[in-house]
């Protein structure tokens, strides 16, 4: 399916929205190619759900993989859970960026951290967060798991972020996007570069411009889309989404953070979606 020309009157646009939208269907691991090519990235859907788990899905997680780096982006409530579903071990990820401080987002990072102890791994742990966040998930420990364990005891580096900053790190390249959602959660988007590759992810938000240039020329821009048509402060609907769809020049799209009334006009949605479980090569 195509949006209409209304919509979309750059063919060009039209085709680097939808192009892979058949072939990039969830596929058995055994299906995808496990070992890497140079400069390839694989990406997997860890939890694509909201807040309230609607349809099922789990809280929002995305592993990103290339031959020398291992990514999450976010780490939601259900994270450790669909990690080992998926066959993916934590002692393996390098690096965690979290958009906002809100529990479907970085609520899994305290049973991410406790098993990551358990593990002893050999490289350490690097946390890129907005300002505060070694505080709240230590507080989180000792609430969930008290006298558990003491995060100045892990080799983990937390890396806090300003708003419109550029973070580097061996293998990332993560520049952040302040966006309109609940304030006291610091909400960004985040845009990362991997090797040659860019990622781009919303977070969590209201329509804002800034929305253009984190996506801009990415080669997958996943953008939150919380409802169908219902407007609500702090979260995009899909129908504001196509009135600026045209202003986006990323080469693929993916909505995610799906509430139940998105899921019940899935028949009426033109563009691609993550799912969990669902996996592209780039």
């Amino acid at each position: 399916m195509v949006l209409s020309l209304v919509l979309i009157k750059d063919s060009q646009l039209q085709n680097k929205l939808f192009e892979g939208r058949i072939n990039n269907r969830i596929k058995p691991n055994n299906e995808m190619e496990y070992n890497l090519k140079d400069e390839q990235l694989r990406l997997t859907v860890i939890g694509s759900g909201d807040a309230f788990g609607s349809g099922g899905r789990l809280n929002t997680c995305f592993h990103v993989q290339t031959q020398n780096c291992q990514l999450l982006i976010d780490c939601g409530a259900t994270t450790l859970s669909g990690l080992k579903q998926r066959g993916i071990r934590v002692e393996d990820i390098d690096v965690i960026a979290i958009t906002h401080f809100h529990g479907d987002h970085y609520g899994g990072l305290p049973f991410f951290l406790l098993d990551y102890a358990r593990q002893k791994p050999a490289n350490p742990l690097t946390i890129i967060s907005p300002p505060g966040c070694k505080a709240r998930v230590q507080s989180l420990l000792d609430l969930l798991y008290p006298g558990s364990l003491q995060l100045d005891n892990l080799a983990v580096d937390f890396i806090e972020y300003q708003p419109n900053e550029v973070v580097k790190t061996k293998n990332l390249v993560v520049q952040t996007y302040p966006v309109v959602h609940v304030a006291a959660a610091i909400p960004n988007g985040l845009r990362i570069k991997v090797g040659n590759k860019i990622i781009s992810y919303s977070g969590d938000t209201e329509w804002v411009p800034a929305l253009i240039n984190l996506a801009k020329d990415a080669d997958l821009f996943i953008c939150q889309c919380n409802f169908y048509e219902k407007v609500s402060k702090g979260h995009l609907d899909y129908q504001t989404l196509l009135k600026h769809l045209p202003m986006f020049s990323c080469k693929r799209i993916w909505l995610t953070h799906f509430d139940v009334e998105m899921l019940d006009h899935l028949e009426k949605i033109e563009l691609d979606y993550a799912e969990d479980g669902k996996q592209i090569l780039i």
